[in-house]
């Protein structure tokens, strides 16, 4: 991912850094459900260092050029024609999503926003980038429509042709059905007989059972075979890193040679690459909210992954326990020495935790990375526990966006969320949680 530009922000004004805010929660919507030259128009924006300006970066490869400096006219003609056709595609795919009630408000708020004609293009080996300038939209003028020529008074004369015809056609058809020469009429028209019609009461379909958006009082009373859940947490090392730094700037940290550095720049760079907030800090503050949404009826366990060889794993918190699940999530902190993350290990002990063939149940894994603690192929694993239990699906927020563990959740039927960010790891866990459809509240 390249830098396209990057812009002093102004961190008084409020209403751009909510706009901030909105357009991260946009792009996580569209994302999955574009493809990824359509996508490519929408540049991501990233706060960048130490928060004073805001980078606009793309996934395209090339050198950036603004689209007002171009003087080829031509080459200026294709890049605007582009760019509304992936507008276009955007607006076709936003038609065919099923969205809520919040969701569409922000979409509808957004589309104007990225017709902007105020908004500055850039091309990008060829393809046009949007960055949002954040200001209100400024839209090209609507297409007037032309007026409808009346017709002219020469195609009168048809009428009177018309009805000239119909006036023929119904005197024959009189002249046939009353001929005048009686002779040549029937005599006695025989009687018929009509048959009274049998009516057959046809039974009246079942009405369909209709989808309940919440749960009965006595389901969570009873809870006999009500779903569970199992939340998988890296607690490792790795989880320290802070989310203020580009992925750029983590990888060198990671492989910094600390021993050509003084104690004093060692500790300084360490303190920087790890400052709040970082993953596992964001992360922490998220789950427990996300604990609190979760439909009372459904129990959960925790699997941490902390050190080799095995995960940790603990029994399931009913609603009523659910504060203690919250503590030891707020307490989670990694080892000194000897982190680890045994991830093979932790979706092996879920998955045994829940039965995942006559009743629904899932698994969240929040993540930075892959298992570092055995050489065992978590992939298949993954397509044994969807064989075994097709009924267990496994949805990942991913931290770091490295994707080494997306066949845990393809294999079950589940989705991959990428997080990089305070905002996107908050919209993401609950795109994760909310696609479980396990956030349903007690029927009053």
């Amino acid at each position: 991912m390249q830098r396209i530009i990057r812009i002093k922000i102004d961190h008084n004004d409020f209403q751009k850094i909510s706009l901030l805010d909105q357009y991260n929660s946009l792009l996580t919507l569209l994302k999955p459900h574009l493809t990824e030259r359509t996508f490519s128009i929408l540049a991501t924006p990233k706060l960048i260092d130490d928060n004073q300006y805001l980078g606009w970066y793309t996934d395209l490869q090339g050198q950036p050029v603004f689209l007002n400096s171009v003087t080829d006219e031509v080459l200026k003609k294709q890049i605007s024609e582009k760019l509304q056709t992936r507008i276009c595609d955007i607006e076709l795919t936003i038609k065919s999503l099923q969205l809520n009630e919040d969701q569409q408000a922000l979409v509808s708020s957004w589309l104007p926003r990225i017709k902007s004609l105020g908004n500055q293009i850039y091309i990008v080996n060829g393809e046009p980038v949007i960055i949002n300038t954040f200001e209100d939209p400024i839209l090209p003028p609507p297409v007037v429509a032309l007026s409808t020529i009346p017709m002219k008074k020469f195609w009168r004369w048809w009428h009177f042709l018309i009805l000239a015809l119909l006036f023929a056609a119904l005197g024959s058809l009189l002249y046939f059905l009353y001929p005048f020469n009686k002779a040549n009429m029937v005599g006695e028209i025989p009687k018929l007989t009509i048959i009274p019609p049998v009516l057959v009461k046809k039974p009246e379909p079942e009405p369909a059972p209709v989808a309940r958006n919440c749960i009965p009082k006595e389901d969570v009373i009873k809870n006999n075979n009500a779903s569970k859940m199992v939340m998988i947490f890296d607690n490792s090392a790795s989880m320290t890193l802070t989310l203020m730094e580009s992925k750029s700037a983590i990888n060198q940290y990671l492989a910094s040679d600390f021993s050509m550095m003084t104690e004093k720049e060692a500790d300084a760079y360490e303190a920087r690459m790890t400052r709040l907030p970082n993953r596992l800090s964001s992360s922490k503050k998220v789950a427990l909210s996300t604990i609190d949404k979760i439909q009372k009826d459904i129990n959960i366990a925790l699997v941490t992954l902390t050190s080799c060889p095995v995960a940790q794993t603990t029994s399931f918190y009913d609603h009523a326990s659910r504060e203690k699940l919250k503590n030891k999530i707020n307490k989670l902190n990694p080892l000194e020495y000897n982190s680890a993350t045994p991830l093979y290990s932790g979706v092996q002990q879920a998955s045994k935790m829940l039965d995942g063939v006559n009743r629904d149940d899932y698994i969240l894994i929040i993540s930075d990375g892959e298992d570092n603690c055995t050489k065992s192929n978590i992939c298949t694993l993954a397509s044994k526990i969807a064989a075994k239990q097709p009924r267990l699906k496994i949805n990942i927020v991913d931290i770091a966006g490295q994707h080494k563990i997306d066949c845990v959740a393809k294999s079950t039927g589940g989705k991959v969320y990428i997080a990089q960010n305070p905002t996107e790891i908050v919209n993401q866990m609950n795109n994760a949680v909310s696609d479980l459809n396990i956030t349903k509240p007690i029927c009053e």
